[in-house]
């Protein structure tokens, strides 16, 4: 039986398209989300999110932030990266003007769309640089608030897998920051975009990248990749 690891918790839905597929699964958190609180200004005309993690920090604080920032009613505008970022965000009353799949492909509608707008970029300590330096290269004004903290859970394992299944660079970091694991023969790193990929790519040459940016996605993916 084909096995893989996945450095996130799958919900039930998920990890039964694995195991109805015939594969054996085990699933960790490789990485650790904390919010921080955070100020945010009285008034915010447009808003950046990357990620599910930002928008549930930011809802997590939102009854201490200053009321132009709730709602449809606000007028605040949502640009924001990913599919599942849309839905969490337009579940609680706000308006999505654009969704992209990647950083760089919202940096890029941002600089070629709304050139003499501001924006106040919602994010985790990590993050990638994309929108921030496309930002200042284009001389487009933004204030970035930290909402929540990413660490890593580094995480030995004795067992080998056929497949390990990421979501972030940071879980690819963590996964590979214990060396022991890098030994056995390599698995197929399956991974969710681009970005991931690419810090993937320091660690093997066995990369393969789903066809969307969604958990389902990946593991639609795996399935296929191991099932060939």
């Amino acid at each position: 039986m084909k096995s893989v690891l996945s450095t996130k918790k799958l919900s039930p839905s998920q990890r039964e398209l694995l195991v109805n597929a015939g594969i054996s699964l085990v699933d960790y958190n490789a990485i650790n989300i904390e919010f921080v609180p955070f100020r945010a200004p009285n008034t915010v005309e447009n808003a950046i999110f990357t990620s599910q993690n930002a928008v549930k920090a930011y809802l997590n604080e939102k009854d201490h932030l200053p009321s132009p920032l709730e709602g449809e009613g606000s007028g605040v505008r949502m640009f924001c990266v990913g599919e599942k970022t849309k839905s969490l965000l337009e579940e609680n009353g706000f308006k999505v003007v654009k969704m992209t799949e990647y950083a760089s492909e919202l940096a890029s509608y941002l600089v070629e769309n709304h050139k003499n707008d501001s924006f106040h970029f919602f994010c985790g300590n990590i993050r990638s640089d994309e929108i921030p330096s496309k930002l200042k290269e284009n001389h487009i004004a933004f204030e970035e608030i930290e909402v929540y903290k990413t660490t890593l859970n580094p995480k030995k394992f004795e067992r080998q897998f056929d497949a390990i299944l990421f979501f972030s660079p940071s879980g690819v970091r963590s996964y590979c920051e214990e060396r022991s694991n890098l030994i056995n023969d390599q698995p197929t790193f399956v991974c969710i975009g681009t970005t991931t990929a690419s810090e993937a790519k320091k660690y093997s040459e066995n990369v393969v990248i789903a066809n969307a940016t969604t958990v389902e996605s990946v593991i639609a993916k795996t399935v296929k990749k191991l099932k060939t």
